[in-house]
């Protein structure tokens, strides 16, 4: 190919599978971004160059991850190829650009005239970056890690296509619904008699507008050559007339514009929300909260080139056409040179488009870092404080303001570069139509009165020309936004909807109770990322209707991840959950959750009010069981002793609360939900003893009160004082169950719960 394909990537961890996508492409096939992200198993931390292995053979490449000198990598391996950069980031290599008086020479010979080691540069390309050309040390500098033999050395990835990759040419992966241009312009079909009323708007002010140039031509070749008063007076009162209806169109217009331009912006808004909310939780643990907002961000271009720029070049188009029509009337020459020049000037602002586009995704990414920064500067701030990191972190976000600065200075320098050159070329078009047409008027070719209508014309078409170059540039940056929200669009909701937006028909629960409880068969789970260790292990376990499970054993056993698996947080890869409902994988999230109450470790609080809080599903909150859910919480002496009771505001996150009242309300919230099943993670390690105590007299109770008899609980805790009556413990370690009973007979068999509980509980050796 003549020229590298290049992908920029959309998000901060995006770079193995961009650079994956990139060097498919080059080879002749294209593969969807989200695609590649879900065969690169994308976590938390990013992917790392097993992943990228994994997903490349699995769309058709061989692969050979080797660490080897610049030289050897040159010379030898077959490029493109994918190399670590910088210790967190992934580029391409690029094949080095044959020229044509060496086309025909050997490979080796061919790839140091064109690129390679004779000439001293490397080509990258870069998710992150672009386009770009090191020499050899500066790319050494941040490729190689190490030194064998006394060379410098780094990590590459080789592929080479084989000929799977070109059978599955014509069976891609299918894309699933996503935004383009197009579908866009259905947001702005949908108010198409307030579209006609501002087309019948524009052709009212078109007209008038174009009855000026003609009066102004009247006063000066009739009134004043003929020194008639009266006429001057009536074509001037005309003026004024049209004037004023030429206002009132445009008042009107302006208001038409503004309610569809907020119709629309929200409507779009929603329907990204709404998406969001539909998507599968894991997919928020590989997003920045900085990306989300900044994607948010977006639609306010794709707004303003809906209602603003499109309306308005699809309106001086019209202006355009009549107004070219005029003018080519009155001096053929003079349109000609206006046509020319005008062409010169799109040529010149399109010639900045590139450079747009790279500045625009540069200025996404710093914009998406400080917005993160931010974020973390504002709710860590107690953290900060206690730990004397003021200076630093501030430190930290003046180095993103600095970089912001920067790149605004590029962007700065950018414009007034494309705005020199525009100036010249209307100056100087200026200039010409003004020498053309008084020299006409000097031959006698044009009245004087004609001349000055000429110059009015020019003046009304160079605005057109604007906003059509305004278009192009704005078109450029709603395709950058729609790259960006696609990313979200082509994500499969959490559940299949019907398209009347009910559940579909499968997803429904059956009539007759709850069955017999949780069965979980063969149970594994590994967390997206290649190369990681199974969480769970051939988990087997029966969790008996309306008993209390209590699931104990030390940190990173697995306890936490079971129960986000019983909650469908994550996919079931390996094994199946089965419930009173049928398969939980064939459930739909919201109706399964619908009979669920939690308390998580990481359970949020809203800013808003306690009452809110604790119902927060609810419009307006039940006050028969709010009451009843603060009394099993045992908060409702801290809420009565608040000066507006159940109206009180909490801060985001639980500010200005302890964090056992936060905790209390958490476990208050969860009773209020009145679930068949409860699960609970550390719900009470934050409370003093004697409010555990309480807490758990109560929910013994409330446990024993559900629809359907007792209901079914699952506790996971480490202070194993709030499990001692559970009807069965589960012992977990390294993600497998080594025992299974009540408190006194795996305290008795004296094995791996024995030693979790003989410090805390005090049994003696």
């Amino acid at each position: 190919m003549s020229k590298f394909p290049f992908y920029k990537q959309l998000d901060a961890m995006d770079c193995g599978p961009t650079c994956l996508r990139m060097i498919a492409k080059y080879h002749g096939v294209s593969h969807s971004l989200q695609s590649l992200r879900q065969r690169t198993e994308i976590g938390k931390d990013g992917v790392n160059l097993l992943g990228i292995a994994q997903a490349a053979e699995q769309i058709g490449f061989r692969t050979l991850a080797v660490k080897v000198s610049l030289k050897k990598l040159l010379q030898d391996a077959p490029l493109p190829c994918i190399v670590h950069w910088q210790q967190n980031h992934f580029v391409v290599v690029q094949p080095p650009r044959p020229q044509w008086g060496n086309f025909f020479l050997p490979s080796p010979a061919r790839r140091g005239a064109g690129g390679g080691p004779q000439r001293g540069e490397v080509q990258v390309a870069d998710p992150a970056k672009g386009l770009l050309t090191y020499t050899h040390a500066e790319f050494e500098s941040a490729w190689a890690t190490s030194e064998e033999n006394g060379e410098k050395v780094g990590i590459a990835l080789l592929l080479e296509p084989t000929p799977k990759f070109f059978e599955d040419k014509d069976a891609l992966d299918q894309k699933t619904q996503s935004l383009g241009i197009g579908s866009l312009y259905g947001y702005l079909w949908r108010y198409k008699r307030l579209l006609v009323q501002l087309g019948l708007g524009l052709l009212v002010g078109s007209v008038l507008q174009l009855v000026l140039p003609f009066l102004t031509q009247s006063v000066v070749d009739t009134g004043i050559q003929t020194r008639n008063l009266h006429f001057i007076y009536l074509v001037l009162a005309a003026q004024l007339m049209l004037f004023v209806g030429r206002m009132s169109v445009d008042f009107i217009r302006s208001w038409i514009l503004m309610h569809i331009s907020t119709r629309i912006n929200l409507s779009i808004l929603s329907d990204f929300l709404a998406k969001l909310l539909r998507l599968p939780i894991w997919f928020f643990d590989s997003k920045q909260t900085g990306d989300l907002m900044q994607r948010i961000g977006d639609h306010s271009r794709i707004e303003s080139f809906l209602t603003g720029t499109s309306l308005s070049t699809l309106f001086s188009v019209l202006s355009l056409i009549i107004y070219g029509g005029v003018l080519a009337t009155y001096h053929l020459a003079i349109f000609g040179v206006f046509v020319l020049f005008s062409g010169l000037y799109v040529t010149w602002i399109v010639l900045f488009l590139k450079y747009r586009r790279q500045l625009d995704y540069k200025r996404f990414a710093l914009a998406s870092q400080n917005q993160s920064s931010l974020i973390q500067l504002i709710t860590g701030v107690q953290e900060i404080k206690m730990n004397n990191a003021e200076h630093l972190k501030r430190w930290q976000w003046e180095n993103l303001q600095v970089k912001q600065f920067k790149l605004s200075m590029k962007g700065l320098a950018v414009g007034q570069y494309q705005q020199a050159g525009a100036m010249f070329l209307n100056e100087g078009k200026n200039i010409i139509i003004t020498f053309l047409a008084a020299t006409a008027v000097v031959n006698g070719q044009l009245t004087l009165g004609a001349m000055m209508a000429l110059q009015y014309i020019v003046g009304q078409m160079n605005s057109p020309v604007e906003q059509m170059i305004q278009f192009m540039q704005h078109w450029q940056d709603a395709k950058i936004s729609l790259e960006r929200l696609n990313e979200i669009h082509e994500v499969e909701d959490e559940s299949p909807q019907t398209p009347n937006g009910g559940f579909n028909t499968i997803f429904k629960a059956p009539t007759g109770g709850l069955g017999a409880g949780l069965l979980l068969q063969n149970l594994s789970f590994t967390y997206p990322g290649a190369g990681n260790e199974p969480v769970l292990k051939d988990v087997n376990l029966f969790i008996p209707e309306g008993k209390i499970t209590a699931i104990v054993g030390t940190s990173g056993s697995g306890k936490t991840t079971l129960l986000k698996l019983l909650l469908k947080f994550y996919p079931i890869a390996t094994g199946t959950i089965s419930t009173p409902f049928g398969d939980l994988q064939a459930l739909a999230a919201r109706f399964w959750r619908s009979q669920c109450g939690t308390v998580l470790q990481d359970g949020f609080i809203f800013s808003d009010t306690i009452a809110n809080n604790i119902a927060v599903g609810d419009e307006t909150p039940n006050i028969s069981r709010l009451l009843y859910a603060v009394k099993v919480a045992n908060i409702q002496d801290f809420i009565n002793s608040l000066p507006l009771g159940f109206n009180t505001k909490i801060g985001a996150e639980g500010n200005g609360i302890s964090q056992g009242q936060r905790q209390r309300l958490l476990i208050a919230r969860a009773v209020y939900k009145d679930p068949a099943f409860l699960f609970f993670d550390e719900a009470t390690n934050a409370l003093d003893a004697n409010n555990e105590r309480v807490i758990m007299e109560n929910l013994e109770d409330f446990f024993k009160s559900g629809p359907a008899g007792q209901r079914t609980v699952v506790v996971v805790a480490h202070r194993l004082s709030t499990v001692k009556n559970a009807d069965q413990i589960i012992v977990m370690e390294k993600g497998e169950i080594v025992e299974v009973g009540t408190h006194t007979t795996l305290t008795n068999r004296r094995g791996k719960y024995y030693e979790l509980v003989k410090n805390q509980l005090e049994l003696g050796n």
